[in-house]
C-alpha cells in the first residue's frame, strides 16, 4: 500500500515541527493511541487499538525517526504486532514547507505492508482504513495545534481533490463507496484462531 497526501497546517513551520515531535500531542492526535513512550534515541514504543474493516486489535509496536533534517523533513520507520490480527510495518517520509508566515504545507508518502488476518481482508479495506486514520489524525492534530479552533486542510495528491479530513467515519465511508451499515466485529472469531 502507498499513500501520499498533503495538508495545510495553520501554524508556522517551526511550530509544526515541534508538535510532530511532541509525544503528548501525538498521543492525543493518533486515533486509538494508548501510549507513546521513548524507546532509545529518536525511537518510541507505541500501543494503540485500531479497527481495519472487520478486524479489531490492540497493536504494540515501535517507530523510529530517521533521516532527520529539522525543521524540514524526517522519515518514520514503523512496525507493529496485533496478535492474531496480524502485523503492519512500513515507512513514512514527512516534509514540511513554509507557506507564508503562519501556515505550513505538510506532505507525506507512506508505504506499508500488512500480514496475517489484516492481509486477508483485502487491500481496498486496508487502504480505506489507512486514509480514514490519516484524516482523523490530521483533524485532531490541527485541533491540538490551534487549541481546538482549527483543522488541517487536506489535499489528496492521488486524486487532486481538496477536502477536510473525515472525522465521523460515515463521511469517510460514503466517499470510499463502502457500506457503513455493517458493524459486526470479528473480534471473537480472531481470538478463537
Amino acid at each position: 500500500m502507498e499513500l501520499t497526501e498533503t495538508y495545510t497546517l495553520p501554524v508556522p513551520q517551526q511550530r509544526a515541527w515541534e508538535a510532530l515531535n511532541d509525544t503528548e500531542i501525538l498521543r492525543a492526535s493518533i486515533p486509538g493511541c494508548d501510549s507513546i513512550e521513548p524507546d532509545g534515541e529518536n525511537a518510541y514504543a507505541v500501543a494503540l487499538s485500531a479497527a481495519v474493516g472487520p478486524v479489531k486489535a490492540r497493536f504494540k509496536g515501535r517507530m523510529e525517526l530517521t533521516e532527520i533534517d529539522a525543521p524540514h523533513t524526517y522519515t518514520i520507520v514503523f512496525e507493529g504486532q496485533g496478535g492474531a490480527a496480524g502485523f503492519g510495518k512500513g515507512r513514512t517520509h514527512v516534509t514540511l514547507e513554509p507557506e507564508g508566515d503562519d501556515t505550513t504545507k505538510l506532505t507525506y508518502t507512506a508505504t506499508a505492508q500488512v500480514g496475517g488476518k489484516l492481509a486477508q481482508i483485502g487491500s481496498r479495506l486496508v487502504d480505506g482504513a489507512a486514509r480514514k486514520l490519516a484524516g482523523e489524525f490530521f483533524r485532531r492534530f490541527g485541533e491540538q495545534l490551534t487549541g481546538g479552533g482549527g483543522e488541517a486542510q487536506a489535499e489528496s495528491e492521488d486524486s487532486g481533490d481538496t477536502a477536510s479530513p473525515a472525522g465521523d467515519g460515515e463521511a469517510a465511508a460514503e466517499g470510499s463507496g463502502e457500506e457503513p451499515k455493517r458493524k459486526k466485529s470479528w473480534t471473537a472469531w480472531i481470538s478463537k484462531s
